[in-house]
């Protein structure tokens, strides 16, 4: 029975117990929950009951990046999946997500989710981003990321083949690594809702959203090049199979 590492970083987030409560009440039962408390100065005292139920790390204030690739160095899972501090899982997000991976021999999946607001309120149509095949997704990713990190599921054997989240990208950092991915794997689709994506005024995505565009622009630059020949490519097979 693989088993599933759950990383939540941690960073003064006061809805992180609501985090922590899906990912231990999952209803596939070997998994660990990898909680990396980066820095924080403030809400750590909610993570105190369930110490008993984590795996618990302390580092300095480095930023998300940071505290995934710490959870992930210390993980002992066969498959990973990332939790935002204010971010909630469905119940049987692992069991779902991870048969469904085994069933299409995927390394690499992420799904379909809603948005919620500071009360837990759903506040959004579903949000998930599907596309029909691997050239419209490579097309797609290469306008910008339409993967929720925090409903993927990878197969841990993709760190060792391209390597953990750029430490330099403080926000960016999950797109720079799914275009990694890309140039050898597909990411299965599963249009199942199994996450709730909590948008709030303290959100990083309001609060850096300047800075976040800077980098998206360096992501896209950086990894150009291979992005271009995988669609040309694409391009070529859909050409010969006489799609065109």
């Amino acid at each position: 029975m693989e088993k599933v590492s759950i990383v939540i970083p941690f960073y003064n987030c006061s809805y992180v117990e609501h985090a922590i409560e899906s990912a231990i009440g999952q209803t596939y039962e070997n998994i660990e929950v990898i909680v990396v408390n980066d820095g924080s100065t403030k809400h750590v005292e909610k993570l105190k009951p369930y110490m008993n139920k984590i795996i618990y790390i302390e580092k300095p204030n480095g930023g998300t990046g940071t505290a995934l690739n710490m959870g992930i160095r210390q993980a002992t899972g066969d498959y990973f999946c990332w939790l935002s501090s204010d971010d909630i899982f469905y119940f049987d997000k692992i069991k779902i997500q991870l048969e469904k991976m085994k069933k299409a021999n995927a390394m690499a999946s992420y799904t379909n989710y809603y948005a919620i607001n500071g009360k837990g309120e759903v506040i959004s149509g579903l949000q998930g981003v599907y596309t029909p095949d691997r050239l419209e997704f490579l097309r797609t990713m290469k306008r910008g990321n339409i993967i929720n990190g925090c409903t993927v599921m990878l197969n841990m054997k993709l760190f060792s083949e391209f390597g953990l989240f750029d430490e330099q990208l403080p926000y960016t950092h999950d797109y720079d690594l799914w275009l990694r991915i890309l140039q050898k794997y597909d990411f299965l689709y599963i249009d199942e809702p199994l996450l709730l994506y909590r948008d709030h005024p303290d959100m990083g995505t309001r609060k850096h959203w300047d800075t976040i565009m800077q980098e998206i622009g360096l992501v896209q630059r950086k990894n150009r090049s291979y992005i271009n020949q995988l669609i040309k490519e694409e391009n070529m097979k859909k050409h010969n199979n006489g799609q065109y």
